[in-house]
Formats: structure tokens, C-alpha cells, sequence
């Protein structure tokens, strides 16, 4: 018996020149932002994700103090609340990847995740954090999170997420699936490069040895005045056999909407034991420093 959960991600460019004020960046992404989240619930999606950041510039190719100004509280902040009203209009699950301010001076790179009726079911906050040239600045913006890797049950789908450079480290993804994940969302910005050929190599792996979805998200473009990379979309949903089962362009805004049959999980289960075949009594030293 099928149990069909429709969902949408949503990649789109930098509308907004980084050197205006924020709050005109931020604007200006929001409202373009509301209206994909209307095409999405046109769409009968249930659940939709954001890409990460999702209201202004990957900013972090660059280290300037003034981005600090661009965190807000999570969920007391303006995006958040504003996300919280478009979930009760459609009765659509939203992710929304924003910069938290936790107190003045420690932010987190971080996704909301937003019920059907407009409730704030928590958080999770990006744990591996990068600072790798050219461009990937994050530790000079982001703590690296402390909540763990959470699951968030919306009645009809469990949902965990992982945010961008997380896709590179296994344990996160194994946590989100022992903790009952169904779909794991992955927000992200991502440059052509290395990158490009990991994206649809290490997700898909995931999905594989946890037997869950992943539905992964790029935004796209190149960014003024920091140039460092094209920005090259793609985002995808893949089923837990490893199978990219829809994909968005390369270089275009775009809501990429799917059906995802959540009984797959139980047949792959059913074929693949690899949750009864973890030996966790053998992996001491792989948490050994």
C-alpha cells in the first residue's frame, strides 16, 4: 500500500546586489521567495525546503562583521514568523534555512522546520562547519550546531535535515536515520567544481545505507562582487535504492516538486538489513579523537 507524501525544493539566484542594506537583500529574497512558495502549494506540495541562507547571498565568501547583522532569532525573528503564517495559508510543512542569532555574538547556520498549521517544531542547526579556500569562510559566521541531529514527525512523515557541507560526513547522516528519519532535506550552496561530482555521489549513498530519501537543494547563479563560483542548482529527490528520481536545472530558479512513496523504505529494509547489521560494539574507536 502506497503512502504518497508530495514534496517541492525551491533553488533560486541572489536577486538583490550585496551592497545594499540588508534588510533590502533580505526583503527582496523573501518576496521573491513567497512567490515559489505559492507555486509549490499550487503544486499540492506537503512539504517544501529552502535553500540554505535562503534569504540573501552566500555571504560567507567573504569575512566582514556586517553580515553579523543579517542573523535574527530562531523562531522569534520576522522570517521565521512570516514562514509560519505561509504554512498556515497553504497547510504545507516548511524548512527554512535562516542565520540565527542565538545571543550578540554566537550565530549558527540553521533550518526551521514549520507544521502544516503554522507550529514551530524546532530546529536544527548546521554541525560540521567548513573554512576552506576560496570562498567558504564559515567559521568566521557560524558555531558549529549543539542540538544534535533531531527528527521531526509532521503525522503524515518524519523529516530530519542536514545542511550543505554536512553531506561530506556519514555519522550525521546514520544519527538521522537510527532516529527515524523518512526524508532527510539537505539545504545547501555549492560551486562547479570537486563539489559537483560529489553532489550526486555521496547523497545517493546515504539514502542507500540508511534506507531513507533524501531531497537535496542548490541554489544557482554566480554571486557579485565575490565571483567565486557558479552556484550550479541541480537540486534533486533520490529514493532509498540510490535512484535520482527528479531533478531541477543547472542554471535556472525553479520549484522542483515530487512524489515520494514512503513504503519504498520498508521493502529496501526489507531486502538490505543494514540497520540489523551495525555492529556498534565495534566502532569505539571511530569516536576516539
Amino acid at each position: 500500500m502506497s503512502r504518497i507524501v508530495r514534496c517541492s525544493l525551491i533553488q533560486a539566484a541572489n536577486v538583490a546586489p550585496a551592497d545594499l542594506p540588508l534588510a533590502e537583500i533580505q526583503k527582496a529574497m523573501v518576496d521573491k521567495h513567497l512567490g515559489y512558495l505559492k507555486q509549490a502549494a499550487d503544486a499540492g506540495a506537503q512539504i517544501v525546503c529552502l535553500q540554505e541562507i535562503f534569504n540573501g547571498p552566500y555571504f560567507c565568501a567573504e569575512q566582514v562583521t556586517r553580515w553579523y547583522d543579517a542573523a535574527e532569532p530562531v523562531p522569534d525573528g520576522p522570517t521565521i514568523r512570516l514562514m509560519q503564517e505561509q504554512a498556515r495559508i497553504y497547510g504545507m510543512a516548511i524548512i527554512v534555512p535562516v542565520y540565527e542569532r542565538e545571543q550578540e555574538g554566537v550565530y549558527y547556520n540553521t533550518a526551521a522546520v514549520i507544521a502544516p498549521d503554522g507550529a514551530y517544531l524546532g530546529k536544527y542547526r548546521k554541525t560540521h562547519i567548513p573554512h576552506v579556500a576560496p570562498g567558504f569562510w564559515e567559521k568566521f559566521y557560524f558555531r558549529p550546531g549543539n542540538l544534535g541531529y533531531p527528527v521531526f514527525d509532521l503525522g503524515f512523515a518524519r523529516i530530519g535535515v542536514y545542511i550543505c557541507y554536512d553531506r561530506h560526513f556519514p555519522e550525521g547522516a546514520r544519527a538521522l536515520g537510527l532516529n527515524g528519519a523518512e526524508i532527510v532535506f539537505n539545504p545547501s550552496a555549492t560551486v562547479a567544481g570537486l563539489s559537483e561530482h560529489l553532489w550526486k555521489l555521496e547523497q545517493p549513498a546515504h539514502a542507500v545505507a540508511n534506507g531513507y530519501f533524501i531531497a537535496a537543494i542548490n541554489r544557482v547563479g554566480t554571486e557579485a562582487p565575490w565571483n567565486i563560483g557558479h552556484f550550479y542548482g541541480t537540486s534533486y529527490f533520490c529514493n532509498p535504492r540510490g535512484q535520482i528520481i527528479a531533478q531541477a536545472s543547472r542554471d535556472h530558479d525553479e520549484v522542483l516538486t515530487a512524489d515520494i512513496d514512503l513504503e519504498q523504505i520498508s521493502e529496501v529494509r526489507k531486502t538490505w538489513q543494514f540497520f540489523r547489521d551495525r555492529r556498534p560494539d565495534q566502532y569505539g574507536a571511530l569516536v576516539q579523537g
